[in-house]
């Protein structure tokens, strides 16, 4: 319940698992009554690998995943193009 609850807070959080990649995504892919149990799983795995290790929470900030993602977007959109039969073009930044 108390990660239910976590996940709840999560809607208006600025962090990574609110904002950026998780729980907005979560949200928009399914929907709000099946994100909120994922979001919760997914705190709840989180918290046990880090009480199992033993180690601190690290923070790397929303432009990091926000760039990863990015990146993975990519990736995904040259194999689609490949698969397509398209060649993918890089434009080149001033």
């Amino acid at each position: 319940m108390a990660f239910r609850n976590a996940a709840l807070t999560l809607l208006r959080s600025q962090s990574y698992l609110g904002a950026g990649a998780e729980y907005r995504r979560l949200r928009t892919r399914l929907c709000a009554p099946k994100a909120i149990p994922a979001m919760a799983r997914k705190l709840a795995c989180l918290f046990f690998r880090l009480i199992k290790h033993g180690q601190q929470y690290v923070y790397k900030g929303t432009e990091y995943y926000e760039a990863r993602y990015r990146e993975q977007q990519i990736r995904s959109l040259a194999k689609r193009a490949q698969k397509l039969g398209r060649q993918q073009v890089i434009p080149e930044t001033a």
